[in-house]
């Protein structure tokens, strides 16, 4: 039996599915694979951060977050003051990051990434910032580490984007990639259609717990645009930042214009996409209207989907039926199995 020792940084929505995943898979993962997973560390923002080289008790963990008390608790040794020291501290084999995306520069999940890979820890994140702002320099301290730098989980939760290209299309080019990628907005457009008014479908999306407290991250692109951005950064081979998006919400959509729309057959669509042009990327996300003969049409509610063009294949096109924090938590799974077996 092989243990494999894990330190968790986030234990928000994703974190704590992940525990719970983890947890429910213990004795497949054993009798399967050989395989224990011991969590050893997790740190928080708000709830402070535990260590313990024997395992922690991760039902006690999610029971004392969701009373709101702190890890501390859990911790048999000295409490780390942050997530930071908690990684130079205790000895794991892979990190697992689910902290909020930090749009503009991917802090500080890329110094977390960063730690990890230096003390020879695989570096598994859900994070999308670290893709975009760091992807060549975390994969290539990875390669010299001998350790993996995956992130399966950023763009389109548990559904195997990355890993598709990576794993099962070796020498296909990609051209041009189309979809919806924020479940958010898709959320919100499909509850204006069906007469929900825009501010009370946001209400609902924040009660779903899909949308955070403030979403102007989804509402204004900017969730969409730093996806399309990883995406042309890793499998068209080309960086870019999320700057390079061109970039409109859904802000100054109507509920006439989306039924109007709806009574003409079509609908409002926040539509993510990116093209090849030479050596450089034309990159975009915007409200479109589309017509039923495009696949973008059927994409409903918390759904997602992206139709990829190779110079090699026809349309390829990967649809994910309303994911959540449990596909998040199986991507960063997912990703810690591949580089255990690759390792």
């Amino acid at each position: 039996m092989r243990t494999v020792r894990l330190v968790l940084i986030g234990f928000g929505n994703v974190g704590r599915a992940l525990a719970r995943l983890i947890l429910s898979k213990d004795a497949e993962l054993q009798e399967a694979h050989a395989l224990s997973l011991k969590i050893v560390g997790i740190g928080t923002g708000s709830h402070g951060a535990a260590a313990n080289p024997e395992g922690l008790d991760l039902s006690r963990a999610l029971q004392l977050i969701e009373a709101g008390r702190n890890l501390q608790e859990l911790s048999c040794e000295p409490v780390p003051a942050d997530s930071l020291e908690l990684l130079h501290r205790v000895g794991a084999e892979a990190l697992l990051e689910s902290i909020p995306v930090d749009y503009h520069a991917g802090e500080p999940a890329i110094r977390f990434l960063t730690t990890a890979l230096e003390r020879g820890m695989h570096a598994i994140t859900a994070n999308k910032g670290p893709v975009v702002h760091a992807y060549d320099s975390l994969h290539s301290l990875a390669q010299r580490s001998g350790r993996h730098f995956r992130f399966e989980s950023a763009v389109m939760d548990g559904a195997p984007v990355f890993s598709l290209w990576r794993e099962c299309l070796p020498g296909a080019r990609l051209q041009s990639f189309r979809g919806v990628l924020n479940s958010t907005t898709n959320l919100i457009l499909s509850l204006m259609e069906e007469g929900t008014s825009f501010d009370a479908a946001v209400v609902e999306a924040q009660r779903l717990g899909i949308a955070e407290s403030d979403p102007s991250g989804d509402i204004e692109g900017w969730d969409a645009a730093i996806k399309v951005a990883a995406l042309a950064t890793v499998l068209m081979g080309v960086p870019t930042r999320i700057q390079d998006v061109q970039r409109k919400g859904i802000g100054d959509l109507t509920s006439d214009a989306v039924r109007q729309a709806a009574a003409a057959g079509r609908r409002w669509k926040l539509v993510c996409s990116a093209v090849r042009k030479g050596a450089s990327v034309q990159a975009r996300v915007g409200p479109e209207s589309v017509d039923p003969s495009d696949p973008i049409y059927h994409i409903m509610g918390t759904s997602s989907g992206v139709t990829f063009k190779s110079d090699v294949l026809g349309d390829l096109t990967i649809t994910e039926t309303d994911p959540g924090p449990d596909t998040t938590a199986y991507g960063l799974l997912a990703d810690l199995l591949g580089a255990i077996q690759e390792s």
